[in-house]
């Protein structure tokens, strides 16, 4: 038995107790659930999208919890004080959550103006003409992008340096999951897409006298809209680059444009196909760049690939942590 404790506020939160401790138990077994769930990567996209708003249920219920548990005497400590906060702001983030108004300051509506299918590369290039305003993006950003309000939005790499005067954003998507895959037979010009962003941080700044950049795949939509950026630059940076684009397969005409792209931006390229070049490793970037020691790495590409050139470069000496910047490529 305890002792009845004093003051109206501490015989509440005691008359509260049993409540807490059971909903906490079972909020947390059930966040505990959604997170595995969100991590397994054979779930869809759109069902782990919805779990968003469960989690933010479950997190208000363990705030509850923690309120109702904490011994009254930590509020007025500097321990109490950390918590506080910590759970306002965690409350404030499950209410965004909630009302569904997490991005809102980022988001700007459009419609797709252009529509172009690249079969050998199995990637649809699609560009939405935006009717809002777009506060600008730098090249290597991305940008959640919305169709169909039941598949969710999904994050994309903009392909596509910002044009104030053009008004529109470019994305580059292969075929490489379930939504995906439809894109090209669900989507028609004229369709409305909600933009929400830009986010990100890859976004090619530094100060390094070379810059080295490797893309794998799909990997090469940053680069691309880098290289716009850097042809439309009055002053260039002065910036010696390389891009290795390691692909399996590529049609003619993009082929060209790449090309084409690359020598108006002032880019050294060397274009690698898979069967007949193999896997490009670090060695063979540092036989092609002299500068290698003196330049930042920018790769984008299967996480496979980029862990085994980071570590091929560290055991050179290379200081991977500063200067080997690596796209996630993926959100889970």
């Amino acid at each position: 038995p305890r002792v009845a404790p004093d003051g109206w506020i501490a015989q509440a939160f005691s008359a509260l107790r049993g409540t807490a401790e059971g909903v906490g138990e079972w909020a947390f077994y059930a966040a505990a659930l959604l997170i595995v769930l969100a991590l397994l990567k054979w779930l869809p996209y759109r069902q782990v999208f919805k779990t968003h708003r469960i989690l933010a249920v479950s997190y208000l219920v363990l705030v509850f919890h923690a309120v109702v548990l904490t011994n009254l005497g930590y509020w007025t400590t500097p321990v109490g004080a950390v918590l506080a906060v910590l759970l306002a702001g965690g409350t404030w983030s499950a209410i965004v959550v909630l009302l569904r108004r997490a991005g809102l300051a980022r988001r700007v509506e459009g419609t797709i103006a252009e529509m172009r299918y690249h079969p050998e590369m199995r990637a649809l290039e699609t560009r939405v003409a935006l009717r809002g305003v777009w506060p600008g993006h730098k090249a290597g950003q991305f940008a959640f992008a919305l169709a169909d309000g039941a598949e969710g939005a999904h994050p994309f790499t903009i392909a596509s340096a910002w044009d104030p005067a053009a008004g529109a954003l470019t994305f580059l998507v292969k075929e490489l999951g379930d939504h995906t895959r439809t894109l090209r037979n669900s989507l028609h010009l004229g369709d409305p897409v909600r933009i929400e962003g830009p986010y990100g941080c890859f976004t090619f700044a530094d100060d390094r006298p070379h810059q080295i950049w490797v893309a794998g795949g799909i990997g090469i939509t940053p680069f691309l809209a880098r290289l716009e950026e850097l042809a439309a630059m009055r002053e260039r940076p002065r910036q010696g680059v390389d891009l290795f684009y390691c692909t399996a397969a590529i049609d003619a005409e993009a082929r060209d444009r790449l090309v084409a792209m690359a020598e108006a931006a002032g880019v050294r390229l060397h274009l690698r196909f898979d069967a007949r070049d193999g896997r490009l490793d670090a060695q063979q970037i540092m036989e092609a760049v002299p500068q290698w020691p003196e330049a930042s790495v920018w790769f984008c590409g299967p996480a496979g690939f980029g862990d085994a050139l980071r570590r091929d470069f560290g055991e050179t000496g290379f200081p991977t942590v500063r200067r080997f910047h690596q796209e996630l490529f993926a959100m889970r």
